[in-house]
């Protein structure tokens, strides 16, 4: 039988850190799903931040 609801998969949002510094209007965010039983500390990946035009580190917030 297949198991009922997602568990442990949680929906994330992930926030520009350089964005914020430079003073500049709006904000880079994107969802993503994580495991939080494999990963409990909060997640930082590297996207690319279309109004800075470059790869910034992005951290999860919240």
């Amino acid at each position: 039988m297949a198991k009922k609801g997602k568990g442990n998969r949680v929906q994330v949002i992930l926030e520009c850190t350089e964005h914020k510094n430079s003073g500049q209007p709006g904000t880079s965010r994107y969802i993503t799903v994580k495991n939080k039983k494999n990963n409990p500390e909060r997640l930082e990946l590297k996207k690319f931040n279309p109004i800075l035009k470059k790869v910034t580190v992005h951290k999860e917030i919240k």
